[in-house]
């Protein structure tokens, strides 16, 4: 059974933090909300995580996985990035953006897209989750909370811990975060290329 927990969208409660992250240091999978949309959360090295997340959604090895990092810096520690591909990426950050690189070594290798050896990675722009990644000090090993069969993603906490309550053991809920993914740009071989539209603008990709 799910714990649930309510923390406020713009004063996240330090207690309730710090209990959400000694649960995903301990091994355990969350929902939790960002800037576009809510997300399925564990540790980075997590295998049972992964694969919960996998079943969960019904997910092939083909998938990208997204390390969402804090600030600009954890990023670069896990993806290889060129000088113009580094500028055009922190230009867009923190926002609605998932971007997929090439990994370093410091991603386990089960995350990685089998054959690209890639993976995705974002910065959001979301009080709540950035409270969530100071506290934890390092990337959450994450994927869009979007149910198989299902168009748009939940966006009600209560609701998902109502759908969910066996299959993840904590919901963080901070109000509604909205129905839309973000938008990923892949950057893998060398020049943007728009994967999927979604929450994060364009214009500035194409």
């Amino acid at each position: 059974m799910a714990k649930y927990f309510d923390v406020h969208p713009e004063n996240p409660q330090r207690r309730t933090i710090d209990s959400v992250v000694d649960m995903i240091r301990g091994g355990k999978l969350v929902a939790y909300p960002t800037d576009s949309c809510y997300a399925l959360g564990c540790q980075l090295g997590n295998r049972d995580g992964i694969s919960r997340i996998r079943s969960i959604r019904h997910l092939d090895d083909r998938h990208h996985f997204t390390l969402v990092c804090q600030n600009f810096a954890q990023l670069g520690r896990f993806v290889q990035i060129d000088n113009d591909v580094f500028r055009a990426i922190k230009a867009a950050t923190p926002g609605s953006y998932t971007f997929i690189l090439p990994a370093t070594s410091e991603v386990p290798r089960q995350l990685l897209h089998p054959k690209k050896k890639t993976v995705g990675v974002r910065i959001p722009d979301h009080v709540v989750t950035q409270a969530l990644l100071a506290e934890l000090g390092e990337p959450l090993l994450s994927s869009t909370l979007l149910l198989p069969d299902e168009p748009e993603p939940m966006t009600q906490g209560w609701e998902i811990k109502e759908r969910l309550d066996h299959e993840v053991d904590a919901v963080l809920d901070s109000g509604d975060c909205g129905t839309e993914p973000t938008t990923v740009i892949d950057f893998s071989g060398g020049e943007a290329e728009i994967v999927r539209r979604g929450a994060g603008d364009t214009t500035r990709f194409e």
